[in-house]
């Protein structure tokens, strides 16, 4: 394999936005969030980023206390061609990548990914009993790999609403990466796994025509 010195690192939830991106990477408390993350021991900015569809469904599950008890955005561990998840990527560097996985599983000490195993094997469980779990290799893009992390099953059993804070940065997002209407945004989050059919779901009309 060749030395990657830099990947992507793709993002399909908050994330989209830049400025909440960038807590992750310089450190602070993201509007509307409740925890402070400490930042990468690296803390250069990324290079780049850009729009990457995921072909894997997005979903949302779990009750996240940094965003009020609603759920967190996550995406099918399996590969689906029909699936269409609207994505960002950031060029940062591998000990970012490491840095950023710890910040979101919440993991003290050392962290090894083994980025070459998870281009071969296509993805890799970095620990147990943690919400992203699972390491995906995406493939690659203009000849640098892309990779994100999701839970390494579906968990249908814990489907749950994301609260509308934590709706309002993807929406900010999507604006942000895709200039997507707010028609667009809607047809797009309306009939996702975990948000269908709530009450959540029922104010996502107005919520998207306020940002």
């Amino acid at each position: 394999m060749r030395n990657f010195e830099r990947i992507w690192y793709a993002c399909y939830g908050s994330n989209l936005m830049e400025d909440r991106f960038l807590c992750y990477v310089a450190g602070g408390t993201p509007k509307g969030a409740k925890r402070t993350y400490v930042g990468c021991e690296d803390k250069a900015l990324p290079k780049a980023n850009k729009s990457f569809i995921i072909n894997h469904e997005l979903y949302f599950a779990k009750s996240s206390k940094t965003w009020s008890g609603g759920a967190a955005a996550f995406i099918r561990p399996n590969e689906d061609k029909t699936a269409k998840t609207y994505g960002k990527i950031y060029s940062i560097s591998k000990g970012q990548f490491v840095d950023l996985v710890k910040q979101e599983i919440a993991f003290e000490g050392d962290l090894s990914i083994d980025f070459e195993k998870v281009i071969k094997k296509g993805y890799l469980d970095v620990a147990t009993e943690v919400w992203y779990d699972r390491i995906l290799f995406l493939g690659f893009h203009d000849e640098m790999p892309v990779f994100s992390f999701t839970n390494a099953k579906f968990m249908s059993e814990e489907l749950n609403a994301p609260h509308p804070f934590y709706l309002e940065k993807i929406i900010l997002g999507l604006r942000e990466t895709y200039q997507f209407t707010s028609v667009e945004i809607l047809k797009y989050l309306e009939n996702k796994v975990g948000l269908k059919g709530t009450s959540v779901a029922k104010e996502l009309e107005n919520l998207v025509e306020k940002i």
